[in-house]
């Protein structure tokens, strides 16, 4: 069985007034808090075992409002981190680690942005990790190098092994970047503690994933898909904007 984890911790500075006093990942696209659209692309994986919703104290509240008027078949719980505001917040791996620690995860881990909007199940990235047995994340083909530049780097072997990995890279070496959709296998929890012991940098996901993979394999399954990270009122336009295209797929 695999356990999921949807980030939604953050506190969405950039889509201020909207995010403000209200979680981004409940704001509406087509008629349907963005979380929903994710959840929908994993209601399928028959391997789904609980779902964690993890967020801040100052959206606690808001997220269980949601989860009463949710008709879902999934057991989804929702944790409090604790944190007040951007100051003291955990950060994205902070977040992972509290998580595993809190509900003594012991299974294998899927890990989700709860800020993406996209247009494919995800039953092809978990068959890939149940295939290879190796922690994996998901790799896209990135044009605009500017914004390759305010992403994951990654470059892979002809085994889809990562070889190369930075996070906001000044010179990108390829133009493969990572999204925030991880799945880590039950052994690979317990570093997630070790990188935070370390002192490492505990808010992008990425930094474990470059931490990770000169220790151990990581494996990136490319995708040709479309992702939006909802991040700014820019892309949130755009998700409006595209919903139609993305419902249908």
């Amino acid at each position: 069985m695999m356990d999921t984890l949807l980030l939604a911790a953050g506190y969405s500075r950039r889509l201020y007034p909207l995010t403000e006093n209200f979680p981004k990942p409940l704001l509406d696209i087509g008629g349907r808090p963005i979380i929903e659209h994710i959840l929908e692309k994993i209601k399928n994986i028959s391997d789904i075992n609980n779902i964690y919703i993890v967020t801040n104290n100052k959206y606690y509240n808001h997220f269980l409002d949601w989860r009463k008027n949710f008709k879902t078949n999934f057991k989804i719980e929702i944790l409090n981190d604790g944190t007040l505001s951007n100051e003291d917040r955990l950060g994205a791996i902070g977040d992972i680690n509290f998580t595993i620690q809190t509900k003594k995860i012991n299974d294998d881990l899927l890990i989700l942005g709860g800020d993406q909007l996209f247009n494919f199940n995800l039953d092809n990235f978990i068959n890939f990790f149940k295939k290879n047995k190796k922690d994996v994340t998901m790799v896209v083909e990135e044009k605009n190098k500017d914004f390759v530049k305010q992403s994951s780097c990654v470059t892979l072997d002809k085994n889809l092994r990562i070889t190369f990995f930075e996070e906001k890279p000044q010179n990108p070496k390829s133009n493969l970047i990572s999204r925030c959709m991880y799945i880590y296998k039950r052994d690979t929890l317990k570093l997630i503690n070790q990188y935070l012991a370390e002192g490492n940098n505990s808010d992008q996901p990425g930094r474990f994933v470059q931490w990770l993979y000169l220790k151990k394999d990581v494996l990136g399954f490319i995708s040709k898909e479309n992702v939006i990270d909802i991040g700014t009122h820019e892309t949130l336009e755009k998700a409006r904007k595209e919903f139609t295209s993305f419902s249908s797929s």
